[in-house]
């Protein structure tokens, strides 16, 4: 079995993260090139089979998994927020909050909200269509959690779903992704909005919106950005979203679709970073193109070509938004591409690819594999991956658990900060401290048999200015 082909089977499968994890070969098998793409793939070799989260050129068995089995499986593999539940319910009980959850709702989402559930908030839940496990979705609801999600709702019946969550649960706290639920809330519902404690925000795009919000000043709570976290952005970003993506678009396209490809890749973030060096590995020849000319260095610094949109969009088989902008395409920078290219969002917002300003008919009915034909006007004919939505969890299981495993828990951590300081945070966006940051980081590496001791001067000690390197001399 080739590389390309065992990773794509094993994250669809298992929803397990491959990076981080240790991996059993025999020593024989592990070739220099195998090691070079254990690497690149976060991925640890080792020769003790009983010690292994995966073995070399195997593969589970594949089965169909119920709400709850796919919950189940989850929780299994999310220690740390398990964990930092354990700790907050010991110190500080969440009685008497309401925490409203808009993130996309499958298997992972369902362990935050039963754990938030368990330490005495009440819980509720909403998610666009396109990000429903409805699977999930029927489970929470038999366990009495409030959702207002369904994998079969226009936009229309998302928005007014919004406003009854609002309503229904009248939330002190939100739990958002992209900041679309929290700013719905400020524009559509003043009276809830004016109570609330504060937000926890998961992406760089709503980051983004709170931040214009803020030089507004409209910014009416605290705001932790939860995404600004070491253990989000450096875990989330570019292992998970930069994993689950190349895995994604193999389910879609065959595992070797990205062998000799030529790859465009619009923006060098940790996600597109992620993606570039993955599909690297793969065998595609990769392209970046991004607007932030240090951004753009640093990839040429990394092995990558560079170039502008119209240059790179020439000879490309295949176009990946990594930006979390909107319009990040536009419809004449489509009028580029040859006939047949792909297009994919792997950054995730709403119309990251202008098809709001394509018509009506311009898109063709997606087939099993969730590719829909794309007519340009006056222009090629694309092949669109996911309907433009973000392909690892619309068209597979979003970002894998040990993954989210982190990222929920700074959810929790910043929940338990906002709790704990209730009326006493400015209306601004905020960063979580180092030693919330450091204690999940303790966790998480205790889970895998590892530590993180103190090496030198501890970094909070005060230098003495008066020492140099000439002190001595």
């Amino acid at each position: 079995m080739e590389f390309a082909q065992w990773v794509a089977e094993l994250s669809v499968r298992t929803n397990r993260s491959l990076a981080g994890s240790r991996v059993f070969v025999t020593e024989d098998a592990l070739t220099d090139d195998l090691r070079a793409a254990f690497q690149s793939w976060g991925l640890l070799p080792i020769f003790q089979r009983e010690e292994a989260d995966f073995i070399w050129n195997e593969l589970p068995q594949k089965k169909e998994l119920t709400g709850a089995e796919a919950m189940a499986r989850a929780a299994k593999y999310m220690p740390v927020t398990r964990a930092l539940i354990d700790r907050l319910v010991a110190k500080q009980s969440l009685e008497g909050l309401r925490i409203a959850v808009c993130l996309v709702l499958e298997p992972k989402t369902s362990v935050l909200l039963q754990e938030l559930k368990r330490a005495g908030a009440e819980v509720g839940v909403c998610a666009p269509a396109a990000e429903v496990d409805q699977r999930v979705a029927d489970e929470l609801a038999r366990r009495d959690v409030i959702v207002e999600a369904c994998a079969t709702w226009t936009p229309e019946q998302d928005h007014a779903a919004a406003l009854r969550l609002l309503d229904r649960l009248r939330p002190n706290l939100i739990v958002d992704d992209g900041g679309s639920f929290a700013r719905l809330c400020k524009l559509e519902r003043p009276a809830i909005s004016a109570q609330l404690i504060g937000v926890a925000e998961e992406t760089t795009s709503g980051v983004r919106a709170f931040v214009a919000m803020e030089a507004a000043r409209e910014l009416s709570w605290p705001v932790v950005a939860v995404n600004d976290s070491r253990l989000k952005t450096c875990f989330d970003n570019r292992h998970g979203t930069g994993e689950t993506c190349v895995t994604g678009m193999q389910a879609l396209l065959g595992w070797n679709c990205f062998s000799r490809a030529e790859v465009v890749v619009i923006g060098y973030g940790p996600v597109g970073e992620g993606f570039a060096r993955r599909i690297c590995t793969l065998g595609a020849d990769v392209c970046i193109v991004d607007g932030d000319p240090a951004a753009a260095l640093r990839a040429r610094f990394d092995g990558f070509n560079v170039a502008d949109i119209a240059e790179a969009f020439a000879g490309a088989d295949m176009v990946v938004s990594a930006t979390g902008v909107r319009h990040t395409v536009s419809m004449e920078e489509m009028k580029l591409l040859r006939d047949k290219t792909i297009l994919a969002v792997i950054g995730g917002i709403a119309h990251e690819l202008a098809l709001d300003d394509l018509p009506a008919d311009a898109l063709g009915d997606a087939d099993t594999n969730a590719i829909c034909e794309l007519q340009v006007p006056d222009g090629p004919t694309l092949r669109l991956l996911a309907h433009g939505d973000g392909v690892n969890y619309t068209a597979g299981g979003g970002n894998p658990i040990e993954v989210m495993d982190l990222s929920l828990a700074v959810q929790v951590a910043a929940i338990a900060y906002l709790a704990k300081h209730k009326g006493e945070l400015p209306a601004k966006l905020l960063r979580l401290g180092k030693d919330d940051e450091n204690l999940i980081a303790q966790l998480a590496l205790a889970v895998r048999g590892a530590s993180a001791r103190q090496v030198g001067q501890k970094s909070d000690t005060v230098p003495d200015w008066k020492l140099t390197r000439f002190s001595d001399a």
